[in-house]
């Protein structure tokens, strides 16, 4: 049912391989294993498009963030009303939460067929997939390291039997350890770098980072011992390329709210001109009074006493003094003349 896909694969190797082959000894393990190693670039460089919508599902889904929080609070228990609120909110956003799945997907099947190109890769086995006989026995015999491509950790059968003709135990499984371990440190690294582009998550979605971060290298320690040396040099390029364009999109595109986003927007941000806020040629320049206190104006200063303050002065107490004395020291300072209380008459005055 999946011979079309196998078939494709083999295709896209075959190229590459031929195409090395204009240099390169065909036999020789460093043309095959180019081969594979291409493979992946053709593979990411379709799904880069992909991985870019990816990063902005993303940064979309965090900048709902916010708003998803107050759903939580409103909703409370309540899962089906929250769930068609967030599915609303999304809808009107335009953000798709399965466009995170969407470069992952497309990966599975093209691992699978490789392995199971490889694994079916085996010395004086007849032609497969499109290739000719002495193709495929070649692909077969082609050693990395003095480690056949197509030979495993562990292997069985009439295979084994065929692998060890043309090389050791030791040898093939001194190349397959390397790989294994070369390929758990990628995908532990490769998964950091997934956490710090994604930003800080909070509940289950951490969980589950935590759980990617931990759980894949350890299930890939343990599975690593099945696949073909050409699988793990296959997984182990593919997280190399991983790390590079995680980096790259990291430097162009960092999460909201990081130091790095909070760097790049000072960065765009378009200088100011400082002659720009210079006054133009003829204009008046506008200039603040000193000691002027903030809200005052001058139909307050000049205003005249009101009942309170004028009681206050009559019967001499210390508050109708500081008041005027305040009245008279703002005008004082606004350049108008001091208003201050009249002085009291000592007498009558004496009539002639």
């Amino acid at each position: 049912m999946l011979d079309w896909l196998y078939t494709a694969i083999s295709f896209v190797m075959k190229q590459w391989h031929a195409l090395f082959s204009t240099f390169l000894d065909p036999s020789w393990g460093i043309t095959w294993a180019l081969s594979i190693i291409f493979l992946v670039v053709t593979v990411r460089l379709l799904l880069f498009p992909l991985f870019v919508k990816q990063v902005k599902s993303q940064r979309a889904m965090q900048e709902l963030q916010p708003e998803i929080t107050k759903l939580r609070k409103q909703y409370g228990s309540d899962r089906q009303g929250m769930s068609q609120a967030m599915m609303a909110l999304q809808k009107e956003r335009g953000v798709n939460p399965l466009a995170g799945c969407l470069p992952v997907v497309p990966q599975i099947p093209v691992f699978l067929s490789l392995f199971h190109v490889l694994r079916r890769l085996a010395p004086g086995a007849q032609g497969l997939y499109g290739w000719s006989d002495a193709l495929t026995d070649q692909a077969a015999r082609a050693e990395l390291f003095g480690a056949p491509i197509s030979a495993s950790f562990n292997m069985t059968g009439a295979k084994e039997a065929a692998i060890l003709e043309i090389a050791t135990y030791a040898q093939i499984r001194t190349v397959a350890l390397c790989l294994i371990v070369i390929m758990c440190f990628t995908t532990f690294f490769t998964q950091k770098q997934i956490m710090k582009r994604s930003g800080p998550v909070e509940g289950q979605a951490a969980t589950v980072q935590r759980l990617m971060l931990y759980g894949m290298p350890l299930s890939l320690l343990f599975s690593g011992f099945f696949f073909p040396i050409g699988v793990l040099l296959y997984w182990t390029t593919n997280n190399l390329w991983t790390l590079g364009q995680q980096f790259f999109i990291l430097r162009k595109m960092p999460p909201p709210g990081s130091d790095a986003a909070k760097a790049k927007a000072a960065a765009e941000k378009p200088a100011v001109d400082p002659r720009s806020l210079a006054p133009k040629p003829g204009a008046k320049p506008v200039r603040t009074k000193a000691g002027r206190p903030a809200g005052s104006s001058e139909a307050s200063i000049v205003a005249p006493a009101t009942p309170s303050t004028a009681d206050g002065m009559a019967s001499g107490s210390p508050d109708g003094l500081s008041a005027a004395g305040s009245d008279g020291d703002s005008a004082a300072d606004a350049g108008l003349p001091k208003v201050g209380p009249r002085p009291a008459a000592k007498g009558k005055r004496k009539r002639r």
